[in-house]
This record gives structure tokens, sequence and C-alpha cells, in this order.
């Protein structure tokens, strides 16, 4: 694979924005919707695939688009490509506050599996696929769900997390993380679920039910604020149906309401 040789450079600390230089000619492929501004020059398209391999043909195109329906996302990756002449710039930006993580996939081994919506963009000639997670449990009763998304190449792409990121390399060390905590991982770690300790733990220890055990000697990027977990808090302390509403600061929270003129 010889992807485009991109650069970048990224904006912001909490709703970060990564900004893409591109050469005449060079192109970068993008998940739909994430774009947030470009100059004139630069040409955007859905297409089906990712361009990584353009003799595939019709039939591995609807392969592609087979494996992103699994996964999820839109069926199109948009591609954006300086048609001008001169250094032009696209910028992206994922839809909620967190970090987004600039990977070499030269660097790293040439590739990285991660969860389904991490991927935001890469350099063209990176390979996006998915990887069935081999153990079942692990689909069953992991936060990333049954499939994971795999980006392979020799080139840049970047990933997008929730809060605060960690990267941890690990040596021959097996590590226990809340399974919607795991950004993405190097393919020389074994990912699995384990029960997370006895009943009473499972059921009122507050950390759900499984744990996911990553093991083995790789790259781990981890994120403090999983989508999911932001979700499920803006949702408990929603006003409910009818308009009445509980959780911390309720009597301030209802005061302030009414001062709205929500009440």
């Amino acid at each position: 694979m010889n992807a485009h040789e991109i650069d970048y450079k990224i904006y912001g600390d909490d709703m970060q924005i990564v900004s893409i230089e591109l050469d005449p000619g060079e192109t970068v492929i993008a998940e739909a919707g994430t774009m947030n501004w470009m100059d004139q020059e630069v040409n955007f398209e859905a297409k089906l695939g990712d361009g990584s391999k353009p003799d595939t043909g019709i039939f591995g195109k609807l392969l592609d688009v087979g494996k992103r329906v699994l996964t999820g996302e839109s069926i199109f990756l948009t591609h954006f490509t300086n048609i001008g002449q001169g250094k032009k710039e696209v910028s992206f930006a994922a839809p909620y506050p967190g970090k987004i993580i600039p990977l070499d996939l030269a660097a790293i081994g040439g590739e990285i599996l991660c969860q389904k919506d991490a991927f935001l963009c890469a350099a063209k000639g990176t390979e996006v696929s998915i990887a069935f997670n081999k153990r079942l449990g692990s689909g069953f009763f992991g936060g990333e769900g049954f499939i994971l998304q795999k980006l392979r190449g020799d080139g840049l792409v970047f990933l997008h997390a929730g809060g605060t990121v960690i990267e941890r390399e690990l040596h021959n060390q097996t590590l226990l993380i809340d399974t919607g905590c795991i950004v993405g991982f190097t393919p020389g770690l074994d990912y699995s679920i384990q029960r997370a300790g006895n009943l009473k733990s499972m059921f009122f220890g507050g950390e759900g039910l499984f744990l996911a055990t990553v093991r083995g000697t790789g790259k781990v990027y981890l994120q403090s604020l999983p989508f999911s977990r932001l979700a499920d808090r803006i949702i408990q302390h929603a006003p409910k149906a009818g308009g009445s509403s509980k959780g911390e600061g309720s009597v301030l929270g209802g005061l302030g309401r009414m001062l709205d003129g929500d009440n």
C-alpha cells in the first residue's frame, strides 16, 4: 500500500478539530458528516469504497457496503481531493467532546482495531474494513459490540475518543478495562471479556457485568468518557414525560427551569 502523504494540524482542547493539508491531487477519506470547512478547490464525493483497492469492481464495492452496514455506519465514505493548484485545507471534527488521535499506521505495524465509531478520517490508501471478534462472549457482552473496525495501511489515520485519551503500552501484561473505554488496540493484543468479580460486585458494583481483558504485547488507547456513558447521564437527568425530572441539583434545576420559562 502507498497511502497519500498528508500533513495535518490539530486545534483545540476538548472539542478538537483536525485540519488536513492536501497537495494537488492528494485525497483524504472521512466518515460522512464530519467535515467542518474546506477550501474552494477541494472536491468532495461520496463513494461506496475507501479507494484502497480501485480495481475491485462492483462486486468488491458491494461487499464493502455490506461490511459497513454491519457496523451501523453510513454505507458511504466521503473522498476530499485537492483539484486546484497549491496546498488546500479541509477540516474535520467529531460530533461530541473528546480528543483526536493521529496514528501513523506504518509505525505501529500497519494495522489497528478500533471501536466501530472511533474512525474519523484517513489518508487515501487506507483500507477501512471490519474485524469479527473471534470470541463470541466478547461480541455479546463487550461495549464495542460483536464487530470492531480494522484500519490497515501505511499512512495517517485519525481516531476520535471521548474525554481524555491515554496510550498504554503493554509488554506481556494484562489490563482489565471497562468495555466502553477502549478506543483501539494493535493486533498483537488478545481481546476478550471476563465476568466482573462475584455476583454481588457484578450487580451492585456499578462497573457493569463484564470487563474487557486485553493481554499481550502492544499498544492500547483508552478514553475516559465513552459516548455511551455520556448519553446515559444525559438521559438520566433529562426531564421526564410530563415535565418532571430528578437528579443532582433537582431543586435548583427546577428553579432554573421556572426562571427560563420552561414551567
